[in-house]
């Protein structure tokens, strides 16, 4: 099929006779004018398809907010990269997006291991899966790589490109009791997360 230049050409591409209206001095009706250009609602639409993906991207190192959290502050300007995220309101603990347990519960929860069950089977899957991925190379960045190989030789890293073998994030409210925050890192630290970050607001 031939290239032609774009423009409306609806009475020659499709024959509407049916629309078309005799016009001149001898017509007593009004002439049809059928023209459709699709032109800016095509790139219309398209700028806000990419404007949406650049806003709602997963790939980002934003965190999610969560309603009942209210982050400490500090001085801080630093971002956390993307690692799995403990999130701890004044009501819940959530891991992923997934409910773990509730606050008052797990305080109450005098075990002798000191660790929070639920999150630990949770963390504790998700360490093993992704301590494999760093093995067989399957990291996105090499800098990761990089900052792997130099963890297990004991070598300084970048802070702001840790390995994610062993690494997690952690998102508690400002109030949230101490005991709790014990638990979380005695959790995490038995499922194989050494390095936990904790989140903060910056001021």
């Amino acid at each position: 099929m031939p290239v032609h230049k774009a423009g409306p050409r609806i009475y020659s591409s499709i024959k509407f006779h049916h629309l078309v209206r005799k016009s001149g001095s001898g017509s007593t009706q009004r002439a049809s004018n059928i023209s459709l250009n699709l032109v800016p609602f095509v790139d219309m639409m398209t700028m806000l398809v990419c404007f949406l993906l650049m806003v709602f991207s997963t790939s980002g190192e934003l965190l999610s907010a969560q309603k009942g959290l209210e982050l400490p502050g500090a001085d801080s300007k630093s971002t956390l990269q993307k690692a799995p995220i403990i999130i701890v309101t004044r009501t819940e603990i959530t891991y992923q997006g997934g409910l773990i347990a509730n606050v008052d519960a797990v305080l109450r929860d005098e075990s002798p291991t000191y660790r929070i069950e639920a999150l630990y089977e949770r963390l504790e899957a998700a360490a093993r899966k992704i301590k494999e991925d760093v093995l067989a190379g399957r990291v996105d960045d090499k800098k990761l790589l990089e900052s792997c190989e130099k963890q297990r030789k004991r070598e300084r890293v970048d802070p702001s490109m840790l390995c994610p073998d062993g690494l997690a994030i952690l998102q508690a409210d400002k109030e949230t009791d101490a005991r709790l925050i014990n638990k979380i890192v005695v959790t995490a630290k038995a499922a194989g997360f050494d390095n936990l970050l904790f989140a903060v607001k910056n001021k």
